[in-house]
């Protein structure tokens, strides 16, 4: 009785169901990239960094143990690129396409499924989304492809050239940040490059922007109006972005490392391409090692935040970190409603916001701590860019994954999949309409000193 009793709460909760396929993605990714086929050597690379791997792409957080390049085949590389599109757009995408190619109709628990993973508020229209999701996101990967092309093609062959511009378009539209130029090198060689800069970036942010404003931004050709939570999310990412743009070039303009030395052409682009690889995206065009102190820690705090809600990206979402700004400023000007855009913001919201926020910072935290401790001779701003980046599944390192130990591995591994499942589904268990279970006291109220 017990068993089926549980066996019911399963198939009733769409956040158990969500999470489990994730994790069951991860441990086949995990078993196909164990495999000896998958290998340029020909020879497993042990299920422990095949484990790490896959969770990485799933993630779509960007962090290697493996050089991609130079470790995986062709067979390697392509069920990685599978792995990352399925992680980016979600495997409830994938399911749902499937069950329509194959005649079946889609049922009320698995639109209940469809309608958690894109963050919707409601269940009509969900095989519509799902549609709309998945061809926007192939035809926008499809552009970025053909951009790569103009770059790749010429310097690789057509063959090299169109499967190198289709592997780093899929990459950076789902904001994992794999690459297959080999050595860890990702897009330095490409620093200078405007063309594979701009497609990368713009990739990068259309995939970070969320399904939900892209659509509501493509719906405003036809004269609807942009909703608060577009608006929100266009100035939130706007505004980090800018942000982080300024810090970086201002921060390491004479740093010999990063951006001392190269023209003023160069700097713009490398800070810009900077900021907007920290919204989760993982490339880099600037040695990461080389960063200012002051860089690192700023770094950590804008991929911690991360992308959009219901986007290829992970972190607490800018919306999460633009909720909190909005009640501070309330808090601040003694106004009693916190107000976005002329709307009012429910307390729950807040609420919802805080909670997210803190547990996620709680868990980078403590991942600090423990790394750290574990391997002391490792540089601590450095542990923190690793923490923040898998917690804000980014895959931006500054001393490379592979240096860290096994118990460390794992604790990554973890919060990759924290980053990624996590705060999502923190949100959504804390946005459940019931409001959980209600206390039968009420209590009378107590004062407390604050500040």
């Amino acid at each position: 009785m017990t068993a089926l009793r549980r066996r019911r709460r399963f198939d009733a909760d769409p956040l158990l169901v969500i999470s489990a396929g994730f994790a069951a993605i991860i441990l086949l990714g995990s078993l196909l990239l164990s495999l000896p086929c998958a290998a340029r050597s020909g020879r497993s690379i042990g299920w422990f960094d095949a484990l790490f791997t896959s969770t990485s792409a799933v993630c779509v957080t960007g962090l290697v143990v493996r050089d991609t390049g130079t470790t995986f085949n062709l067979f390697g590389q392509i069920v990685l690129m599978c792995l990352i599109e399925v992680g980016g757009l979600g495997f409830m995408t994938f399911a749902t396409l499937v069950f329509r190619a194959l005649g079946r109709e889609i049922s009320l628990r698995e639109r209940m499924l469809i309608r958690e993973s894109m963050n919707e508020s409601n269940l009509s229209g969900m095989e519509g989304l799902i549609r709309w999701v998945a061809a926007s996101a192939f035809a926008v990967q499809g552009a970025g492809a053909l951009l790569l092309a103009l770059r790749f093609v010429p310097m690789f062959g057509w063959g090299k050239g169109l499967y190198f511009s289709a592997f780093h378009a899929v990459s950076a539209f789902c904001n994992a940040g794999f690459d297959l130029f080999g050595n860890y090198s990702s897009l330095t060689g490409f620093r200078a490059d405007a063309l594979v800069n701009l497609a990368v970036m713009l990739l990068i942010v259309i995939g970070g922007l969320g399904f939900g404003v892209l659509r509501n931004l493509a719906d405003r050709r036809r004269g609807k109006y942009l909703y608060v939570h577009t608006r929100l999310v266009l100035c939130a990412y706007g505004i980090l972005t800018l942000f982080g743009f300024l810090f970086v070039l201002v921060a390491e303009w004479g740093n010999p490392g990063t951006l001392g030395g190269l023209p003023l052409g160069e700097k713009l682009m490398a800070a810009l391409f900077q900021s907007v690889t920290l919204r989760t995206a993982g490339f880099n065009t600037i040695s990461q090692q080389a960063l200012r102190p002051a860089t690192k820690f700023i770094s950590g705090l804008l991929m911690l935040v991360g992308a959009s809600p219901a986007s290829t990206g992970g972190g607490v979402k800018v919306t999460t970190l633009a909720v909190i700004f909005l009640c501070v400023r309330a808090t601040v000007r003694g106004e009693r409603n916190i107000v976005a855009f002329k709307r009012s913001i429910s307390l729950e919201l807040v609420r919802r916001a805080v909670a997210v926020a803190l547990i996620a910072v709680c868990v980078a935290a403590a991942d600090v701590t423990l790394i750290s401790l574990l391997q002391p001779e490792l540089d601590f701003m450095d542990i923190v860019m690793e923490c923040t980046s898998a917690m804000g599944t980014v895959g931006i390192s500054a001393f490379g994954s592979a240096s860290l130990a096994p118990l460390s591995r794992a604790m990554i591994i973890l919060t990759m999949y924290l980053g990624r499942i996590g705060p999502l589904t923190m949100a959504l268990l804390l946005a459940r309409r019931d409001g959980g279970a209600q206390p039968r006291i009420d209590y009378p109220g107590g004062d407390i000193m604050i500040g």
